[in-house]
């Protein structure tokens, strides 16, 4: 679904959410009701349909249900106040945070340039790491780089990043970036990230060897049915989501950090035919 920020009704939110959970697993309004702790089963169906407001404790319990958190949180609750404010000040207030918030934390997304920006791993790198590193020669920002890269190959990205207007410069002449978060459709994003996941899975391998300090790495082997899986892959995606909301808060930033998230299989399914000619 889309961005939080993308959206104004709060009611159609939570709408596209429960649409979204439904499409994925057997989720219903009595248990969309029941995560969020209310005793009818069917009040997120007349929140939804405008028919009853959230109250104060309401809008934090359904927030976490949504598992929304950092900026997300925030943005729900003025677009909440927004829409169940009954004068123009209170709207007007309301609306003005919601713009405030979607300013600070602005999701870029990609549509014809998603394939070149994901061609190389270099791209997303630099996008992170050159607006934390005002004044520095393309030699200079190479040389941070792992594993470390050359000039032009800098020189290269930048180009693209600016061209493209994923980094800008500000008003005294640095690199900044125009939105915090980049995304793509989600098909086009899917045949974009295969060759990025390949490039970064070949960058894990020697990261092995920094200080445990600096890299977190861990693991675990599992036999799982395909209805376990789904569930996995379901809280891998809302973790991420998380992790994504936590780190666009940072306001200290001094390191570009990639996070992996892999569940692959390892065996083929015991429980299939397998007829294959000798």
């Amino acid at each position: 679904m889309k961005p939080i920020i993308d959206y104004i009704d709060f009611r159609q939110y939570m709408l596209d959410y429960y649409e979204d959970r439904k499409r994925r697993s057997a989720f219903s309004w009595r248990e969309f009701s029941k995560i969020t702790g209310f005793s009818s089963s069917s009040y997120m169906k007349v929140v939804c349909d405008g028919k009853s407001k959230l109250s104060r404790l309401g809008v934090e319990r359904v927030a976490d249900a949504m598992g929304l958190t950092g900026f997300e949180k925030e943005f729900f609750r003025a677009m909440v106040k927004y829409g169940q404010a009954e004068d123009e000040g209170a709207k007007k207030s309301a609306y003005e945070s919601m713009l405030a918030i979607a300013k600070d934390h602005k999701v870029r997304v990609l549509q014809g340039d998603l394939f070149e920006f994901y061609d190389s791993w270099r791209n997303p790198v630099i996008r992170e790491l050159a607006p934390l590193m005002p004044g520095a020669t393309p030699g200079e920002i190479a040389k941070k780089c792992y594993p470390e890269i050359s000039a032009a190959e800098v020189r290269q990205s930048l180009d693209f990043l600016s061209r493209t207007g994923l980094l800008k410069k500000s008003i005294d002449g640095q690199l900044e970036q125009a939105e915090t978060s980049v995304i793509g459709t989600p098909d086009a994003t899917r045949l974009a990230l295969r060759g990025m996941h390949r490039q970064m899975s070949t960058l894990a391998t020697p990261a092995i060897d920094l200080p445990k300090e600096e890299r977190n790495f861990s693991g675990v082997t599992m036999g799982l049915s395909r209805d376990t899986y789904e569930r996995i892959v379901k809280e891998l995606d809302e973790c991420r989501r998380k992790v994504i909301a936590i780190a666009s808060e940072d306001k200290n930033i001094d390191q570009v950090y990639r996070l992996n998230l892999q569940l692959f299989p390892l065996t083929r399914n015991v429980k299939e035919d397998n007829h294959e000619e000798a």
